[in-house]
């Protein structure tokens, strides 16, 4: 949980969980994953029709994606968008220091 001081708020590093949101570590993942996907869609200048013929999804799901509303997409369907956008995807496995977590490197 954020800490407090007077003047500002100390984040934990994932906003969902300073929210007090449920299932906070597959939001702050899934929120990361949509955000490499937007950046490699800017990076190839693709249009949202062209990015959805490309992922096999229609285009408003595309403009909810690329606007952060993820709830209609799972963390396995954002790793597969991650490879038809031509990148791989390397998930490893290790003990936690400290809470157990997932990151998006």
């Amino acid at each position: 949980m954020a800490k407090r001081n007077l003047d500002y708020t100390v984040s934990s590093g994932n906003i969902f969980a300073d929210l007090g949101l449920p299932n906070s570590e597959e939001l702050l993942a899934k929120a990361e994953l949509a955000n490499k996907i937007s950046t490699l869609v800017g990076k190839r200048d693709l249009t949202q029709a062209q990015t959805a013929k490309l992922l096999g999804i229609d285009q408003p799901k595309v403009s909810a994606l690329l606007r952060g509303k993820l709830s209609g997409f799972s963390i396995e369907r954002l790793l597969r968008f991650l490879l038809l956008l031509g990148h791989d995807v390397k998930i490893t496995v290790q003990p936690a220091r400290g809470r157990a977590r997932v990151r998006v490197a």
